[in-house]
């Protein structure tokens, strides 16, 4: 067992990180199960286990790393999937699920009527196991484990398993998605990661990375951000044009490396550090990028995405809807690590920085 710097020196293993569950009491979220997990790094982020085990806060060292929007935490709302009634309960935070059937604006079809971004975020969990450090064996990693429902007499019926795990002394925030079919016909499936970040790590200058090829979502103004010669991988100062709806995004066609892995992220010269958040693109082959950069509204979204952001409909159309045959599992892998170290920083930007092109 290699030595670490807090051997025979820590009696109980939380006085350098670990896993701690607890229900809000008070505001908006009263009543709402959470779980504060600190990675002994200065990384330490808070799930929310009522909201299918999305993540709300999160933090490096005094360094807040996600977006929160005026709602905060809420409970689930599980009929909140009605138009843009799924905005009610946007919290913004570090990732909200979209999915599992439908992502994208409302819709509605001979399919069925579905509601922005779909109901999974709107669901609770249930916990199936934490696994704590144990410093006097050596087990450095931990993790919480829950499964969330997505159903409905006669169907479809999905559900989504949930692993989130770390290990005590490394920067990293690692999810492991299972999405299984527990009815008995086959059930469309889309899912979309709505990773949110903002300030400080978001601020002017901040560098926006990912590489491929995309293309801005037709009509509004989000040619006015995503066009050839701008350089929307720079974070702006606050836009007018922003306030209120304002927004732009693009649909990504990521390019992964030999491996199969595709890293996209955030730098931040000031702070000295980078984000990076790696997805294999045999799961998720697209990232959305959006950007919102109204006054107190100043955020970027980071997305990695089974599809453009199309809706259900429009995948079906175009023939690219997935579809989960019964007892049929799809996993996904992502990974957010925080770089500060100069080499690492230095190799991280030689790596996956791309000129607008």
């Amino acid at each position: 067992m290699a030595q670490q710097p807090w051997t025979d020196k820590v009696t109980n293993p939380t006085q350098v990180g670990g896993i701690e569950t607890s229900i809000l009491d008070n505001g908006t979220g009263r009543g709402t199960r959470i779980a504060w997990i600190n990675t002994g790094t200065g990384l330490r982020y808070k799930v929310i286990i009522d909201r299918a085990m999305d993540i709300a806060d999160a933090f490096y060292n005094q360094h807040s790393l996600a977006w929160l929007s005026h709602t905060g935490v809420t409970p689930p709302q599980p009929f909140s999937d009605k138009g843009a009634d799924w905005l009610r309960t946007f919290g913004g935070g570090l990732l909200i699920t979209c999915g599992l059937s439908h992502v994208g604006g409302p819709e509605q079809d001979t399919y069925g009527e579905r509601g922005l971004h779909g109901q999974i975020s709107n669901s609770p969990a249930e916990i199936e196991s934490i696994i704590q450090p144990d410093l006097l064996t050596g087990q450095l990693t931990m993790s919480i484990t829950g499964r969330t429902k997505e159903t409905k007499i006669f169907g479809p019926t999905l559900e989504l398993r949930r692993t989130i795990s770390g290990t005590l002394g490394q920067p990293f925030l690692r999810i492991h998605d299972e999405v299984i079919n527990r009815g008995n016909t086959p059930a469309p499936h889309m899912l979309l990661y709505h990773f949110n970040f903002g300030w400080p790590l978001v601020d002017e200058g901040t560098k926006i990375i990912w590489q491929g090829d995309w293309q801005a979502r037709e009509g509004g103004i989000n040619a006015e951000i995503f066009r050839e010669g701008n350089d929307f991988r720079t974070c702006p100062a606050p836009l007018d044009t922003h306030s209120g709806t304002g927004e732009a995004v693009a649909s990504v066609n990521t390019t992964p490396d030999s491996s199969g892995l595709c890293t996209a992220g955030l730098h931040n010269e000031k702070l000295g550090i980078a984000l990076a958040l790696r997805f294999r693109k045999d799961q998720l082959p697209w990232l959305i990028n959006w950007q919102h950069w109204g006054k107190g509204e100043y955020v970027t979204g980071l997305e990695p995405a089974t599809n453009p952001l199309i809706g259900q409909a429009k995948a079906r159309e175009q023939q690219e809807l997935l579809f989960l045959a019964p007892g049929e599992t799809r996993s996904y892998d992502l990974e957010i690590e925080i770089l500060h170290e100069k080499a690492a920083l230095d190799d991280f930007l030689t790596k996956h920085s791309e000129a607008d092109h």
